[in-house]
């Protein structure tokens, strides 16, 4: 899950792979203090430890003076080839052009099946405006998928 939402937010596989690792040193050092927790809240932690190492990494000096942001850093298929069906690839690809807030939004409401409410928790947002990006979200997926041809009446393809 980790290695997914990192990958999701930077479309970059060794990048996402850092990221992971950073992750889960933040929790072995905080597992004192996340220990009494049950299982869901230390995956709501983790989930949010993630988003916010994605931002540092887009924030960084690596990230700003070495790496052009470019199609060809896009368009790695290392993780869509190794873990994603054809039918998939296809909506990841559409995914990695929404902006990382939809992508989130996205990606926690039908993979993980948080409520909106719990999003909210989670992003440090009101519900009514993680409820306006998963909106808006769909509505741009469904539009690039219709210019793709990917997807026709309702239907995925």
């Amino acid at each position: 899950m980790v290695l997914q939402i990192a990958y999701q937010n930077t479309a970059d596989m060794s990048e996402a792979e850092d990221i992971t690792q950073e992750v889960f040193l933040k929790l072995i050092s905080n597992i004192n203090g996340l220990s009494n927790d049950d299982d869901e809240h230390i995956k709501a932690w983790l989930i949010r430890v993630t988003i916010n190492q994605c931002k540092d990494y887009f924030k960084s000096f690596r990230f700003r003076k070495n790496i052009a942001f470019t199609e060809e850093n896009l368009s790695s298929d290392y993780y869509t080839d190794n873990y994603l069906d054809s039918g998939d690839k296809q909506v990841f690809e559409e995914l990695k052009k929404l902006p990382p807030k939809y992508r989130n939004v996205i990606y926690l409401y039908y993979i993980e099946e948080y409520t909106v409410p719990e999003i909210a928790k989670l992003l440090t947002s009101n519900a009514n405006t993680v409820s306006s990006w998963l909106r808006r979200a769909k509505k741009k997926l469904k539009m690039n998928m219709e210019g793709e041809g990917i997807y026709e009446e309702g239907r995925l393809y």
